[in-house]
């Protein structure tokens, strides 16, 4: 059995690992200048899921200026690491992020094709607020999804993301 991935914060050394997991996905992909900016930007929470000196998975949090909410803008585990869990561990470590940057709630983009990526955020609680007709590069739509990290703030619609 694999020993359990650790979760992180992103290195300035993990950047060959991330654009490898970037490029099994197809478009929308972040590019190497993103990541370095996103390592260095204070209102950005980039976190690698590592085991075996192998980067596994990671997440990008991006906390606003001037909003309660926080989006989930990335979440990606590399193939061979799925069915663990890995997931929803990133995917609760970054409502833990977004919380502790005392924001009220995360929001996040998913195409509507991935219905193996909306079920796991409909799971962790997350409630579809929005069609986003076009959404991603190459024409397809998306769903807007969001989860309230502290009861009673706001409502699910309410603020810029």
């Amino acid at each position: 059995m694999p020993s359990p991935a650790r979760l992180r914060d992103a290195r300035p050394d993990d950047l060959p690992a991330l654009l490898a997991l970037e490029a099994g996905f197809p478009g929308d992909r972040l590019s190497a200048r993103q990541f370095r900016h996103h390592l260095g930007n204070p209102r950005a929470r980039l976190r690698v899921a590592a085991a075996g000196g192998r980067l596994l998975g990671y997440h990008l949090v991006l906390l606003r200026q001037g909003s309660a909410w926080a989006r989930l803008y990335s979440i990606a585990v590399d193939p061979a690491a799925r069915g663990q869990g890995l997931g929803r561990r990133l995917l609760a470590d970054a409502g833990r992020q977004a919380a502790a940057a005392g924001r009220t709630g995360l929001r996040l983009e998913v195409r509507q094709d991935n219905r193996a990526a909306a079920a796991l955020y409909e799971a962790a609680g997350y409630h579809r607020v929005a069609a986003l007709p076009a959404y991603y590069e190459d024409g397809a739509p998306g769903w807007r999804y969001a989860r309230t990290m502290t009861k009673g703030l706001r409502r699910l619609n309410e603020g810029p993301c």
